[in-house]
């Protein structure tokens, strides 16, 4: 009765360590006497007892994990990063879980050699660039980071799905001296463009005075010429008058030399109403007048001859 039961007891347990329950998410890895042997996907299955073992159960859901190190630029300047990584194994072959169970002892080496990894793809690229050009360069390094672990990553069993660069700082006297580099090109473009504007304000203003000059030059011109003409119109008229006047006077038997008389006396009163005070010398003796008066006739002739 007693070998009954315990046989019965042995039964049921080689039943229940016969099945095998893997969660959604998991791949189980089963070894026979420490040799691989398959996997089990999710579900219930079974394997035999004492002979297989579940080695290890493998997540197969999306894994992240947050990065923080420093870099050197190639002008000396420590930079330093935080990323954040996101992994998950490359699929379900068995080619790639066996890779994922056995190249590392467990996930904390996988995760030292895959942080390390990363850290010597960033710092390798930082090296090579100048600290004025690295916090432009976000993009390319994590291509340059993703290009060279793709296929690193695939031989341990996994694939680097995406790689944020999060934060880039830099030493604070670095940042102190960037900052200085940074004020210093404000203000320098602060002033190119004060001086632009200085500038055409100065243009502007150049070419409105010589428009001004031109315009006024012009302006002068036309006046000049039309005082001429006005004096030239004023002189032909004068004469024509005095002329027919003399024609008049030399039809009617009268001296003509009375019209110059008459001129002279005229511009005499004309200086004395319109002189304002101003002294004004003229020779207003007989000889004088008679020599004025001849010289009259002479200029009145000549207008006759012609």
């Amino acid at each position: 009765m007693v070998s009954t039961i315990i046989l019965s007891v042995v039964c049921v347990l080689l039943v229940l360590m016969s099945f095998v329950t893997v969660q959604q998410g998991t791949i189980a890895v089963i070894t026979v006497f420490g040799k691989y042997r398959r996997i089990l996907t999710p579900g219930l299955s079974m394997k035999i007892p004492f002979i297989e073992k579940v080695y290890k159960k493998i997540s197969i859901q999306n894994r992240s994990v947050e990065l923080g190190f420093q870099a050197v630029t190639s002008d000396q300047a420590n930079v330093n990063f935080t990323a954040m990584l996101l992994y998950a194994v490359i699929n379900q072959g068995e080619e790639a879980i066996k890779n994922v169970a056995f190249k590392f002892v467990d996930d904390k080496n996988l995760m030292q050699a895959l942080v390390r990894s990363i850290e010597g793809s960033v710092r390798a690229f930082v090296s090579t660039k100048k600290q004025s050009e690295v916090l432009s360069l976000r993009r390319d390094i994590v291509e340059a980071v993703k290009e060279q672990l793709d296929v690193t990553l695939e031989d341990w069993g996994y694939h680097l799905i995406d790689l944020q660069i999060n934060d880039i700082t830099f030493d604070e006297e670095v940042m102190r001296s960037m900052a200085k580099i940074v004020a210093s090109n404000n203000l320098k473009a602060a002033a190119e463009n004060e001086g632009q504007a200085l500038l055409i304000t100065k243009t502007k203003a150049a070419e409105a005075e010589g428009n001004f000059i031109k315009i006024s030059a012009n302006a002068e011109k036309e006046a000049a010429q039309l005082r001429g003409q006005g004096i030239a119109l004023f002189r032909e008229e004068v004469a024509r008058g005095m002329a027919e006047a003399a024609r008049q006077m030399q039809e009617s038997n009268l001296d003509t030399s009375l019209i110059l008389f008459s001129m002279w006396t005229e511009a005499v009163k004309n200086f004395a109403e319109q002189g304002k005070g101003n002294i004004i010398f003229l020779d207003g003796s007989v000889e004088g007048m008679d020599k004025t008066l001849r010289q009259m006739m002479a200029l009145n002739q000549g207008t006759d001859k012609k």
